[in-house]
């Protein structure tokens, strides 16, 4: 059988956007017959999991299996299917972390819990619509979980049983790690420190380990990777996953609100203790500290304080070394795959997808 051809980025990204979206509304139809009341809950679940997104760990996996299997191999069905699921688990990952930092909007749109609190709104009824926002939204966070679990076991199992136990461990500590990392993130703000050990160890396990190396791993497991594939995955995994999170943190800051969907300098509201911010701390003089003190974490943080906190950021250059970071990053991980024995496609498309999270702009 001749191998089928491998598949575009917006060919991929179609498939894994079809299985979500049939899950989806087979759910939809198992919740409203339980209640047409729920139909609000299901509207919500389709618009935090199909709405935007950039499908990176569901993408990392099926290079992950790539890199071992031919395009169009006996289980690469099941594969994507199996990896649609991780765009639920991240959909709730979101929806948390909005509630979490009171962030107003996601990818442009409202957050799901400013979504509920309208909807509570629009009805007029008593009580607080913004804690009726926040339960809503802890709850469709729940859910999502939930399903994330469901999709993906039910489509791993139907691979070969070693395959699907390798896996299967790499979701496990996947959810547990991302976990770990959201609470590491949360106590770095508490602390209240500019610390750049601690914010690069909220990277890993934050960004990293969760949105390239254990999908990759995933992926790996579930073509039957060996032991060197791992290795190389990893190191990979790990780099780009900094240099993705790194992007991120410079675009929260410096991006274009139309291109990110997030209003600029909701990272200095929020407080965020990232490595751009611990850099500018350590090389900053006491006025430019005493600046940086006072306005990250401020929640009222005006417009004209958020270009007073970029200046004193560019001042210390701090940008100038992430970007620096990232770009050694980038280059240690592609010295990463020319030393490992992955197929040839799959390796060509790693490194784009390198280049894609160091030089992104949303």
């Amino acid at each position: 059988m001749a191998e089928r051809p491998d598949p575009s980025p917006a060919t991929l990204t179609d498939r894994i956007a079809a299985e979500l979206s049939a899950f989806l509304t087979d759910r939809a139809g198992l919740l409203t017959e339980v209640s047409a009341d729920l139909s609000v809950l299901a509207e919500a679940a389709r618009a935090a999991v199909l709405t935007g997104g950039k499908r990176l760990r569901p993408t990392f996996a099926y290079w992950g299996w790539r890199c071992v299997q031919p395009a169009g191999a006996a289980g690469e069905a099941e594969l994507v299917r199996a990896a649609a699921g991780l765009e639920l688990l991240h959909a709730c990952a979101l929806v948390h972390d909005d509630v979490m930092d009171s962030s107003d909007t996601r990818r442009g749109q409202p957050a799901a819990h400013v979504r509920f609190g309208e909807f509570h709104h629009e009805r007029g009824w008593p009580g607080s619509g913004r804690s009726f926002g926040a339960a809503g939204a802890i709850l469709l966070g729940d859910l999502l979980l939930s399903w994330s679990e469901e999709l993906f076991t039910a489509a791993i199992g139907c691979l070969p049983r070693d395959r699907a136990r390798a896996a299967t461990a790499e979701f496990d500590l996947m959810r547990t790690e991302v976990v770990a990392g959201q609470f590491l993130d949360m106590l770095a703000q508490a602390r209240g420190a500019f610390d750049p050990d601690e914010a690069l160890r909220v990277v890993e396990y934050k960004t990293s380990k969760y949105t390239v190396q254990r999908p990759l791993l995933l992926g790996a497991g579930a073509a039957g990777g060996s032991a060197e594939l791992v290795e190389v995955l990893s190191a990979y995994g790990l780099l780009i996953g900094e240099a993705f999170q790194l992007r991120d943190d410079l675009l929260g800051v410096f991006g274009d609100p139309s291109q990110t969907g997030k209003p600029a300098g909701d990272d200095l509201r929020e407080g965020k203790r990232t490595l751009l911010v611990a850099l500018a701390h350590q090389a900053a003089d006491p006025s430019q500290r005493a600046l940086l003190q006072d306005g990250i974490g401020d929640p009222a943080l005006t417009a004209d304080g958020v270009a007073r906190l970029r200046e004193v950021l560019r001042q210390t250059g701090a940008p100038e070394r992430v970007e620096q970071r990232i770009s050694e990053r980038a280059a240690a991980a592609a010295r990463c795959l020319a030393g490992g024995s992955l197929q040839p496609a799959a390796a060509q498309a790693l490194l784009q997808l390198a280049q894609a999270a160091a030089h992104r702009t949303s």
